[in-house]
């Protein structure tokens, strides 16, 4: 469905209308003809917004990290220790299998981007608040938060690419990866 932004044509529009092409057709659609076609403008009217296909494939990570990090939020709030790793780790899956294209639209290392290091910080800040209930800080917690990263994002791409074939239940296999984070964490 094509939408039209001309009359309200702003940045957050143009990076709403990367999203649904990423999200529709995968990160290598998104281009800055498709973006101008769906927003009913022409392209060089698009760099009044953005500067580049690059900025905008930025610009979109960063609205990823944010989106991510508003729901993750939400899910651990008032919540502590194991229940928060779970549910963060749950949540962070639902995500990916969700979002699969528009997950692959963040950078590998949003941190030393100064575009997306914002976004990514306020992310890492939720998955350190809930280390902070093992005692977990400094390096310490940067180690788990990495070892939980890897899981989730591990299993999640995998899964969000159709790459467990095995008919045993991807659930119960999840939910042992998280019973073995929980428990390489400090109790």
């Amino acid at each position: 469905m094509k939408r039209s932004y001309r009359a309200g044509l702003s940045t957050a529009a143009v990076v709403e209308a990367a999203i649904a092409i990423v999200d529709e057709q995968g990160a290598d659609a998104l281009t800055l003809a498709a973006v101008a076609q769906r927003t009913g403008v022409a392209a060089p009217s698009l760099y009044k917004h953005v500067g580049s296909l690059g900025e905008l494939r930025t610009l979109v990570g960063a609205r990823v990290l944010e989106e991510m990090t508003d729901r993750f939020s939400r899910a651990v709030m008032g919540r502590s220790g194991d229940d928060a790793v779970a549910v963060l780790m749950h949540e962070y899956r639902a995500y990916v299998t969700a979002h699969p294209a528009r997950y692959a639209a963040i950078p590998a290392d949003p941190l030393h981007d100064p575009r997306t290091a914002g976004p990514a910080q306020r992310l890492l800040e939720v998955f350190l608040a809930v280390l902070r209930g093992y005692g977990l800080t400094d390096s310490d917690a940067i180690h788990a938060t990495r070892c939980a990263r890897a899981v989730v994002h591990g299993f999640a791409s995998i899964e969000a690419s159709g790459g467990f074939g095995l008919p045993e239940d991807l659930d119960e296999t999840y939910e042992r990866l998280v019973r073995m984070t929980i428990a390489s964490l400090p109790h």
